[in-house]
């Protein structure tokens, strides 16, 4: 958890300000208000609002400071996007000790309503009904979650049974109201707060008829959030630090008014500081155990052998260390002086695991390390940084490059997952080769305190990062490379394998960033637009200037890890742990929750498992037989960086084998990521660790490596490097000359360098740049696509060039039109007449993207012009792709119909 988690220093960070308000629409809905007697435990349920009260905790510091002599116990069970009917856990979750019966509150503080609304009008009759039975069923204590086993789309229900050994005080509290957000593109308050208002009074209408306290925060909210001047939500619908303020003031003003009428409590207070920073502390902790990264390993269904060895004494010193936070937040409360060590001597100890691993394990030096590899005919193998050097570069696992040309890496010696009383400190390291000799010369930690980073990618400003189990985006503020600023853009993605976790982050050329994540895993992700779910595998689409997120596949993975878009924007996707690797396009077609698209054709033959990080070769360096070819890293077994010819093949792709670019006899060597860098060289990740796997040995194996990490330059000894282009400081049009460079990572990093300029500079020179463009030969139309994408970049709809790609000479460029044009469907006057041409195209591709796109629908019309595809000649993945999006429109038209 980030907030929790990071440690680097927040320099900038403004304080959260005391507000006043004026409160209007304060009520309850019986008479009787909320009692809280000494000893009470208080715990919170609900969605995204309820789980950041985690992170900012000025509701629980008042709480406290109202009651400062009653040793409260709050526990906060929030999770994003949970409603009172679905809540996504992982399997065995009930057995982990956070049910309602495991914590058998005395008063439950439920905050619901948000994610529910987006149901609509037509939804509310079913939502008065579902509310009066979840109240019913949380008098009883029953709370359950829903799991989906691997392959099935039939939900099971998991819960703990027990004993109430007092029925709880229940309060239920309405969603907050939403803002506009306009100068990113949301208007969260003009589409949402009708249905919000809607719902708000059902939930009060239900609370009075179930004899339910309830707080009406969209009425609290509304007014002030209406007020342009003042921004109160990150998204219009997450709450920043002043919208914290506001609803905390309020419901404490409301749940205890006679106590209210003299203020609430000095936020910036030396009492509140002490208080606040103990309660983080506890939460920090407690959130640790709560939300456990390996919970398939702990209490799901891999804990045989290992975890029920480690597992419980970790967990049973994690609580008794909460404990003593506890006490430590009742003596904050009463204004008590706090020891400035805390004491867990008394939390007990953890037991020795010993290692199961059967090899002699020698950790090899760099430069012993370097003579074992074997390269294809006229590269070569070279250092590019080690430990040695820079001992924070331990067990790296994902890179990209800036505009200066510098290297971003995170380092993970966390993994598998931190231990209790050992504070989680996973890096954003920057590298650079500053002398351009070959090697890094200089480090700068960009961000610690990371938990289990592992996706990164940078744009806007800043870094996108996993921070497990969120997407956080960390800026720099003031220039010295060191992020000062946090935030939590996405919450709510699982963590019950850290490994299989969101990762492998590539942005798409029209700027949405695409995150990986494997099975097991449960995520449900709460947005302005509504609430996101993906169980057992899934590739995400984020557009994070709308914040904009959709599970773009839907698919049965087992970890996937590596995707790459080529010059025409074709995704080609790698399926670490069976080493599968598929052509995206066929199964990126939407599907509705649960269900997942079935199993579909490889686009090469597997020779080796399990495979990590894919890169597609585009680099004046590489001999000119290699452009385009895939490159795969596998790191069991076959040690290395194998290599594929890629041909196009009907509306699809089919690659075969060819010389290994690269392999390693030393077992250690263990190749995670690969990236051309900006002068044509192909870098490569070394984790470099002797044991690796969650499932073969414990994840406290004492065996596994925590310090060590490399980083590969390959190179070829008879080709020139190429000369790394200067985008940093570059005007527009540099930049926009740049995207006529044949290298794909340099038109990827000039395209994220655009995006960060003055959407109207960027926009009068583009414009003027494509004027010039003319002719209809594959180097002008993909020219002209590069523009398009750039259009994209800044979500400036431009319906004639979209055109005039749409009949582009190149049947290549006339699909990637055809899914700019999905993505534009919302904006577009009418999107499905072009749809109904793409489907009739003679180009195979074009007619696969048609009919990919036409799943994002639910009309007759969608139906029909999917079904014209069939006039056309079929190959494997036009079939599947028909399948695929008639299934989907069928069941929308069948649901409609009901």
């Amino acid at each position: 958890m980030l907030a929790h988690h990071l440690s680097f220093s927040l320099r900038s960070l403004s304080p959260v300000l005391t507000l006043l308000f004026g409160f209007a629409g304060l009520s309850f809905a019986a008479e009787s208000k909320l009692e809280v007697k000494p000893g009470a435990k208080v715990v919170i349920i609900g969605n995204a609002l309820a789980e950041s009260m985690q992170t900012d905790n000025t509701f629980e510091t008042l709480l406290y400071e109202r009651f400062p002599q009653h040793q409260l116990v709050v526990r906060n069970l929030g999770w994003s996007a949970d409603t009172i009917n679905v809540r996504l856990r992982s399997t065995g979750f009930q057995d982990h000790g956070h049910t309602l019966v495991d914590h058998q509150p005395d008063i439950l503080l439920a905050f619901f309503g948000f994610n529910e609304s987006f149901a609509g009008p037509e939804g509310l009759p079913a939502f008065e009904a579902d509310l009066a039975r979840f109240l019913r069923g949380l008098k009883e204590l029953k709370y359950p979650t829903t799991n989906y086993a691997r392959g099935t789309d039939v939900p099971k229900l998991q819960d703990k049974s027990g004993k109430v050994e007092n029925p709880p005080q229940i309060v239920l509290f309405a969603p907050t109201a939403n803002q506009d957000r306009p100068g990113r593109g949301i208007y969260a308050a003009q589409k949402n707060n009708p249905n919000l208002k809607l719902y708000s009074e059902a939930m009060r209408r239900v609370a009075e008829q179930e004899k339910v306290l309830f707080v009406d925060l969209f009425e609290g909210t509304a007014k002030d959030f209406a007020k342009p001047s003042r921004s109160f939500t990150s998204n219009g619908s997450q709450l920043n630090a002043a919208g914290h303020a506001l609803v905390a003031e309020y419901i404490d003003s409301v749940l205890f008014p006679a106590q209210s009428q003299g203020g609430a409590a000095t936020a910036d207070s030396k009492k509140s500081a002490a208080l606040r920073e103990a309660i983080a502390d506890k939460n920090n902790l407690f959130y640790t155990d709560y939300r456990a990264v390996n919970g398939f390993y702990i209490y799901g269904g891999r804990k045989e052998p290992f975890g029920v060895v480690n597992f419980p004494p970790e967990f049973a010193k994690l609580r008794k260390m909460v404990d003593v936070r506890d006490h430590r937040i009742w003596d904050a409360a009463q204004g008590k002086p706090l020891p400035e060590n805390i004491d867990d001597s008394q939390t007990g100890e953890l037991p020795e695991i010993p290692t199961n691993f059967k090899d002699q394990v020698v950790i090899t030096t760099p430069e012993e390390s370097a003579q074992m590899f074997t390269v294809a005919d006229g590269f070569q193998v070279e250092l590019w940084a080690s430990e040695v050097q820079f001992p924070d570069l331990k067990n790296p696992v994902t890179f990209t490059f800036d505009a200066q040309g510098r290297m971003w890496i995170t380092t993970m010696p966390t993994y598998p997952q931190m231990l209790p009383g050992v504070p989680s400190d996973d890096k954003i390291l920057i590298l650079a080769d500053t002398d351009a000799d070959g090697r890094a010369d200089k480090q700068t930690v960009f961000a610690s305190g990371l938990n289990l980073p592992t996706g990164l990618e940078i744009a806007d400003g800043g870094a996108y990062v996993t921070t497990q189990p969120d997407l956080a985006f960390l800026k720099d503020t003031n220039g010295d490379d060191v992020a000062d600023e946090c935030e939590i853009v996405l919450r709510g993605f699982d963590t019950a394998d850290s490994h299989h976790t969101i990762s492998a982050f590539e942005w798409g050329p029209g700027g949405d960033l695409f995150m990986l994540e494997g099975t097991f895993l449960h995520s449900q992700i709460e947005t302005p637009h509504g609430p996101v779910r993906c169980a057992n595998g899934a590739v995400y689409r984020y557009e994070p200037r709308k914040d904009k997120l959709e599970v773009h596949v839907a698919y049965s993975f087992a970890n996937p890890w590596g995707l790459s878009f080529d010059k025409w924007g074709q995704g080609f996707l790698s399926d670490a742990s069976g080493g599968a690797n598929y052509f995206v396009t066929p199964f990126s077609g939407e599907v509705d929750f649960p269900r997942q698209h079935p199993s579909m054709k490889q686009f090469l033959v597997k020779q080796w498992r399990p495979t990590c990080g894919t890169e597609l070769v585009a680099s004046r360096h590489f001999p000119d037989s290699m452009q385009g070819d895939f490159l795969v890293n596998n790191c069991i077994g076959f040690q290395g960086v194998l290599q594929y010819r890629l041909n196009e093949e009907g509306s699809g792709y089919a690659a075969t084998p060819t010389t290994p670019l690269l392999r390693s006899d030393d077992p250690n060597f263990r190749p995670v990521d690969l990236q051309f860098g900006p002068d044509g060289a192909l870098y490569v990740l070394d984790w470099f660790n002797p044991l690796i796997g969650h499932m073969q040995h414990s994840i406290r194996d004492p065996m596994r490596d925590h310090i060590h990490g490399r980083i590969w330059r390959v190179t070829h000894k008879s080709r020139p490097l190429v000369k790394p282009p200067v985008i940093a400081g570059a005007s527009v049009k540099e930049l926009l000359e740049l995207l006529k460079a044949p290298e794909d990572r340099t038109r990827y990093r000039v395209r994220r360098e655009l995006r960060n300029r003055p959407t109207e500079e960027v926009m009068l020179a583009l414009d003027a740049w494509t004027a010039a463009l003319t002719g209809s030969d594959p180097v002008t139309e993909q020219l002209l696509l590069e523009a398009l994408w750039v259009k994209q970049q800044h979500d400036v709809v431009d319906p004639a060039l979209l055109q005039r790609l749409l009949t582009a000479h190149d049947g290549r460029a006339r699909a990637a039109a055809v899914r700019v044009a999905c993505c534009w469907r919302d904006e577009l006057a009418d999107v499905l007449p072009l749809l109904r041409t793409a489907a009739n195209d003679p180009h195979p591709r074009v007619r696969l993207e048609a009919v990919r796109s036409l799943s994002f629908f639910d009309s007759e019309p969608a139906v029909e012009i999917a079904v014209e595809s069939l006039l056309h000649p079929q190959d494997d993945y036009l079939q599947y792709a028909l399948k695929e999006t008639l299934q989907t429109l069928e069941a929308r038209l069948n649901k409609k119909s009901q």
